[in-house]
């Protein structure tokens, strides 16, 4: 039976909701667009509206220990980001896009509501007291914390599956081939960055205040609310959409080389690499592909016994045979892990700002006023203000003057970006670690070492260059990242390059998480990271971070100088790149 005949023009890779070919007026653009940057707006919301604010719940609710509570807060960031890939994996290889933002949007939601039902319910929670009263102050139980975890956790969940999904799903409502519909494209990517800073200011403001002031009832019960209006308006969309077909993971492909190298590992290379299996001759067997032929590359060699033919195996498939192609993607992917691994620790200096930062302001003098008092969290907002006040620089100062002095077309390549953020986060932790000695200080001259509740009179403000640098740094090191993983991921791994990227940022997550363990055990006896920081030794522990970034940056340079981009490599062998596929962002 042959397919509905549509009026308009219709695109070749793109369908409606009901499995015909997309009508280009009647499908996408933005209208599509704009309620799926809705969703965006409201994911960040999510996740910055629990995260930024959840180290004070632990301690000042749940009785948890500052180490502790900076864990839960780190690891809850991490599990997000590193469940990107399972999003990711599952929107390519079974749902697609479009049902795993629904579905996972509902998982979210579901974590956010018990979450919400934690914080009305009193038994869920311990009983309040007042530290320095004499009576101990009661951590949470067992079950109590077992409920806590299981909201953090399916949020988190739900937060993985639906972050890896909203960009690309929004850049599948343009086509790409059209001119006119690419430059919407960008402009989507652009709106799309900005709803994120937007998404992180009202979290960090106008959320934060409300769980302070009105209770984390309201504050988490507002955010239930939004993710059910998301998930109303996305589905409302759905008649508007386009849909891609399914393509299959990249890490499918990935696994297929390293098996078919392993099965194959008994065969010798041929000295003449034109003996490999490649593209040309999959088309000829009448494989369709779309990948531009890649070159033979002499490292990895191991990997090429992937594409050898085994005249032992009498049918082919692609977990005993690959093309070079292939083999060759796969080894553009390996290339990346050195600056993939030298970026995580810039998210380790990150992850500070909503745990031990925040610790710190909840000390201090946080008055405007006689009678407004900013919430601790909110000192985040300044970390914003970082990333707005950055972007904007760099493309109207500092692209101009480096495109003068080094010659360059985007003025600072992607790894020099890197290199300026890495630098930034060094900074940062420094000036941490002098306003926590000064903050000290100024708690031992006022005789409040012993008083964990008093409010130390040190403007809160001396936070601010902590924050700012870190704001900064994520503006230069985010879009480096970004845009490093998809000019150098093969063509099609668009999945691939924003999996990598995410990874850095979960596992800095985790780093956070198990140098605080580490720390906190080793210097037991005299804890840099106690309870009560007045006691603690808070500024070492920044220091740390900042000698720890140092090296990683000395070995950054190293690994950044080595690196040789995709496009010159093949532009030395006299092969032209072809365009790579549009961008993709999950902040």
């Amino acid at each position: 039976m042959s397919l509905p005949q549509t009026q308009g023009k219709t695109i070749s890779d793109a369908w409606d909701y009901k499995g015909c070919p997309a009508d280009l007026s009647k499908t996408g653009g933005w209208i599509s667009a704009a309620m799926i940057l809705g969703v965006e707006l409201r994911e960040r919301l999510t996740t910055l509206g629990i995260a930024v604010n959840l180290v004070t719940y632990l301690t000042g609710t749940m009785h948890l220990g500052n180490a502790t509570s900076a864990n839960i807060v780190t690891n809850f960031f991490g599990t997000s980001f590193m469940l990107c890939l399972l999003g990711g994996f599952v929107a390519d290889a079974f749902l697609g896009r479009y049902l795993t933002i629904a579905i996972f949007a509902a998982v979210q939601a579901t974590g956010v509501t018990i979450l919400t039902v934690s914080t009305i319910i009193p038994s869920l929670r311990p009983p309040k007291c007042t530290p320095g009263t004499g009576t101990p102050c009661i951590q949470a139980s067992g079950i109590q914390l077992v409920v806590l975890y299981l909201a953090l956790y399916v949020t988190a969940l739900g937060t993985g599956g639906l972050k890896s999904s909203v960009s690309g799903f929004g850049s599948d409502q343009f086509d790409d081939s059209d001119p006119e519909e690419s430059k919407k494209m960008t402009k989507f990517f652009n709106w799309f960055f900005f709803l994120i800073s937007i998404g992180s200011l009202l979290a960090v403001t106008i959320l934060v205040y409300i769980q302070d002031n009105l209770g984390r009832k309201w504050g988490y019960g507002i955010i239930a609310c939004a993710i059910v209006v998301g998930l109303i308006v996305i589905s409302s969309g759905t008649r508007r959409y386009r849909f891609k077909k399914l393509v299959g993971s990249p890490l499918t492909q990935i696994a297929a080389v390293f098996v078919a190298a392993v099965r194959k590992r008994h065969l010798d290379s041929p000295s003449d690499p034109s003996f490999l299996y490649n593209v040309h001759e999959s088309a000829a067997e009448g494989v369709r592909t779309k990948k531009q032929k890649l070159p033979h590359t002499k490292d990895f060699r191991f990997l090429d016994n992937a594409a050898i033919k085994d005249p032992s195996v009498t049918v082919s498939n692609k977990w005993n045979l690959s093309t070079l192609t292939d083999v060759e993607e796969v080894k553009l992917v390996i290339r990346m892990l050195p600056i993939w691994a030298t970026t995580i620790i810039f998210w380790t200096v990150y992850a500070q700002m909503s745990t031990f930062s925040v610790t710190q302001a909840t000390t201090m003098d946080r008055h405007i006023g006689k009678s407004f008092q900013i919430p601790a969290a909110s000192l985040t907002v300044f970390f914003v203000g970082g990333i707005l006040l950055t972007v904007p620089v760099y493309d109207r100062i500092i692209v101009p003057i480096a495109r003068k002095v080094l010659k360059h077309p985007q003025g600072l390549t992607p790894l020099q970006r890197i290199g300026v953020g890495l630098v930034l986060s060094i900074i940062a932790m420094v000036a941490a670690a002098f306003t926590e000695i000064k903050r000290l200080r100024a708690a031992k001259s006022y005789g409040l070492v012993n008083n964990q509740d008093a409010e130390i009179p040190l403007s809160v403000f001396f936070l601010v260059p902590q924050f700012f640098f870190v704001g900064a740094g994520e503006a230069f090191t985010y879009m480096g990242q970004l845009d490093f993983f998809l000019r150098e991921c093969p063509k099609g791994m668009k999945t691939m390059s924003t999996g990598l990227f995410l990874s850095t940022l979960s596992l800095g997550f985790f780093v956070s998480s198990l140098l605080v363990t580490i720390v906190d055990k080793v210097t037991h006896n005299n804890p840099w990271l106690p309870d009560d920081i007045n006691k603690g030794k808070l500024y070492n522990f920044y220091w740390l971070l900042a000698i720890l970034s140092g090296l990683n940056l000395g070995i950054y340079l190293v690994c950044a100088k080595g690196y040789v981009y995709k496009n010159r490599r093949l532009a030395d062998q006299g092969i032209e790149l072809e365009e790579a596929d549009g961008p993709a962002s999950h902040a």
